[in-house]
């Protein structure tokens, strides 16, 4: 089960919170994850009243290098390094945001859908299908988020309509609220641990006969 209202509360306490919108982003640091278009959002979000937080769990090559722009340009957003719990900051988070430049089927994508989480993704990989939008063209995704969607999509390396995507998201509850649904929902349409268990045990009865 999703950690309850007391996880959300201690995560957003320890983050030093307060009453600003979190946004969580969970990945490694690495020139894949599309991280300094995040920043460079984060930069624009500033303006906002209140500004909104940006949290972002993981470690690798990129952290000197994101670090040094964070304090130089006195960006609203944290570095906080590995985290064993993900689950926790997700429940935290008003928004989660998956920036990536390039991916195929990313975990953190289905713990998102699996905390019911609204979401904004760069529309690349196997994304658009693990939200429910990869059987529609561009052109028309673009023109309408239908109800079952799990998330708001946007072009990689593209901070403007990252940015507008995540403010759509906090300027307007009942979006948020939908999306979170959509995303519970299609979640209990992912093989679970449970079932992945079973389809190998099932494969492997299979191959070895009776």
């Amino acid at each position: 089960a999703p950690p309850g209202p007391a996880v959300r509360a201690d995560v957003r306490a320890e983050l030093g919170v307060g009453e600003r919108p979190l946004v969580v982003t969970v990945a490694r640091l690495a020139e894949q994850k599309g991280l300094p278009t995040l920043l460079d959002a984060a930069a624009a979000w500033a303006g906002r009243t209140p500004p909104p937080l940006v949290a972002i769990a993981g470690d690798g090559p990129l952290e000197g290098e994101l670090r040094a722009r964070i304090e130089a340009e006195d960006l609203p957003v944290l570095l906080l390094g590995r985290r064993s719990d993900v689950a926790g900051l997700l429940a935290a988070c008003d928004v989660a945001v998956v920036p990536s430049v390039w991916e195929g089927q990313p975990l953190v994508v289905q713990e998102i859908l699996r905390a019911g989480r609204p979401l904004v993704a760069t529309r690349v990989g196997g994304i658009p299908g693990m939200v429910g939008a990869g059987e529609r063209g561009e052109d028309v995704a673009l023109l309408q988020e239908p109800e079952s969607d799990a998330a708001l999509l946007v072009p990689p390396n593209d901070a403007e309509a990252l940015g507008r995507a995540v403010s759509r998201v906090l300027d307007d509850p009942a979006l948020a609220a939908r999306l979170g649904s959509a995303a519970a929902r299609r979640s209990a349409l992912m093989p679970g641990e449970d079932d992945a268990v079973d389809q190998l045990a099932g494969l492997y009865l299979e191959l070895t006969g009776p």
